[in-house]
């Protein structure tokens, strides 16, 4: 068992400089100066021990996209000190649970979640001294909002912001977003710069842009991502399930 233990940290640790020799390579081709983006290592699937060998390699920040298995490793984990990011849609009846762990949501993408959020943090700051959460607007960058892969529409981002901007608990971070299928990264990531620069203009201190996987982070790092989800090419692929 401690051999494969050994394995299995070696493994990542390999792949873990291996992606952020990537993000240097890419941020010095970018011509960008100031901090390297901030790498989240997306956790889905992937056991509480993992997290635990990446935290042992410097990691800090992890990302969970349900609330059920994210909550248990959060809670399994507590002694570690993690910034926990949820990345995945997110139901309003879960934000109760997430305000418990989370330091960030990537997600949020309508007013009724921003409510949630709101009334959630309310009870848990009343609860406990947590500081507020971070919230993304996730924005569809699907020109076939039939197709899209979840996201308030681009027209929609200034009134999610306003009402984020507003809300007692909630810190208005940026954006986020997910490269369309069937288009280039670079495409996506100049449109969401620009989604990004429109949020600034009305809030200045909405300056992240949480974007890029492991496909397609050197396109993301080009048009000024500030956050990296990444997760199978630090990971692997997803274990068997017995």
């Amino acid at each position: 068992m401690a051999e494969e233990d050994d394995a299995r940290l070696a493994q990542l640790g390999e792949r873990l400089t291996q992606v952020r020799g990537r993000i240097d390579g890419a941020f010095a081709a970018s011509g960008r100066t100031g901090e390297l983006p901030t790498l989240i290592v997306v956790t889905k699937f992937h056991p509480a021990a993992d997290i635990r060998r990446l935290a042992g390699l410097g990691v800090r920040d992890v990302g969970e996209n349900k609330d059920q298995e994210a909550s248990s490793k959060a809670a399994e984990l507590a002694d570690l000190g993690l910034n926990w990011h949820f990345v995945g849609q997110l139901q309003s009846k879960k934000a109760k649970s997430v305000v418990r762990y989370a330091s960030a949501v990537h997600s949020v993408d309508r007013l009724s979640l921003v409510d949630s959020l709101e009334r959630a943090m309310s009870a848990e700051q009343a609860r406990t001294e947590r500081g507020s959460l971070d919230c993304y607007i996730q924005v569809s960058l699907d020109e076939d909002a039939g197709a899209h892969r979840g996201g308030a529409a681009p027209a929609d981002v200034p009134f999610l912001a306003d009402r984020l901007a507003a809300a007692a608990g909630l810190e208005l971070a940026g954006v986020m977003a997910v490269a369309p299928l069937g288009t280039t990264p670079e495409a996506a990531f100049e449109k969401l710069a620009g989604i990004s620069a429109a949020l600034v203009a009305l809030h200045p201190a909405a300056t992240a842009i949480s974007a890029g996987m492991s496909q397609d982070l050197e396109a993301a790092i080009r048009f000024g991502a500030t956050h990296l989800r990444i997760g199978s090419d630090i990971l692997g692929s997803r274990p068997d399930v017995r």
